[in-house]
């Protein structure tokens, strides 16, 4: 079954404007032209698409689940279209981004500023993902760059230090533990959590040093951003883990943070690239850029 473009492209717009008369006004074709469009795209989905009548069109719910879906087709061909005329002026002026909270929570959208006033004919497309997705992503060739906290993986990728990352423990001004500046993270397995989702690179690891005392972590919430962790632990429903830049951000209150003292809680932030033999030329521009900042 082939549905070609244009066709779904009148469908949306028929929905659109509520009668086929319009929609080929607005398209500069006929209406018989429409009409017969429709009812082959009918036929080759097996599905009426429409409700018809004297006053005009309205969708029906296989329309309807066709229109959203029609919607990002046209738009990821437009987007395609666009990408490969890059190519035929012999540049690639997109940059698919990946890069986890800790980068986005911190100077990175500063840094990402700064690279478009200085090339602004390159545009950026900035994708929140975890550190695990990121380097197999980075690997498939999903993205240009990934911007992760280095955690254990075997993605056939090259990878380049950014930022140092220190970690430490959010807690509510009238916590128990507000009595140390520093700690070992075993010695607040007692209280409840905050904690990032699975996947994330502190999440491996405050898992891995409760599983080395051979105690667990009592979650009373997972959550997928450290501003929403900030807030929760300001709110007092428990204490976290989370970058100290990224306290500082935020400016929460009436929380403390404290330093750990654990190994692991000291982190690189790294670059991630697929290889850099075959990389685009702006793609090499903003490797060099965010390695020249490091």
């Amino acid at each position: 079954m082939a549905l070609d473009l244009m066709s779904l492209k009148l469908f949306i717009r028929v929905v659109e404007e509520g009668t086929i008369s319009k929609a080929a006004i607005k398209e500069h074709i006929a209406a018989a032209a429409v009409s017969r469009r429709l009812s082959e795209l009918e036929i080759k989905l097996n599905a009426q698409l429409l409700h018809r009548t004297n006053k005009g069109v309205a969708p029906t719910e296989a329309g309807l689940e066709l229109l959203y879906r029609a919607r990002n087709l046209l738009q990821n061909a437009q987007a395609l279209k666009d990408h490969l005329h890059d190519f035929s002026q012999e540049r690639q002026s997109h940059i698919h981004i990946l890069a986890n909270i800790s980068a986005l929570s911190q100077n990175l959208p500063d840094l990402l500023s700064d690279f478009i006033q200085k090339y602004p004919t390159i545009h950026l497309k900035i994708e929140e993902k975890n550190s695990q997705n990121i380097v197999y992503d980075i690997e498939k060739g999903k993205a240009d760059i990934g911007i992760y906290s280095a955690l254990p993986h075997d993605a056939k990728i090259e990878s380049y230090f950014f930022r140092k990352d220190i970690l430490g423990l959010l807690v509510p001004a009238n916590h128990p533990l507000t009595q140390y500046n520093s700690l070992y993270f075993e010695q607040c397995l007692a209280y409840e959590q905050i904690v990032l989702r699975s996947g994330t690179q502190i999440n491996y690891q405050i898992t891995k040093a409760a599983m080395e005392v051979n105690q667990h972590i009592k979650i009373r919430a997972e959550i997928d951003s450290y501003e929403t962790m900030a807030l929760l632990v300001n709110a007092g429903m428990g204490i976290g883990v989370m970058p100290r830049q990224s306290t500082q951000i935020f400016q929460i209150p009436d929380t403390h943070f404290i330093e750990l003292k654990d190994d692991w809680a000291q982190r690189n932030l790294l670059l991630a690239i697929q290889n850099q033999k075959f990389m685009s030329i702006s793609t090499k521009l903003l490797l060099n850029f965010l390695r020249n900042d490091a």
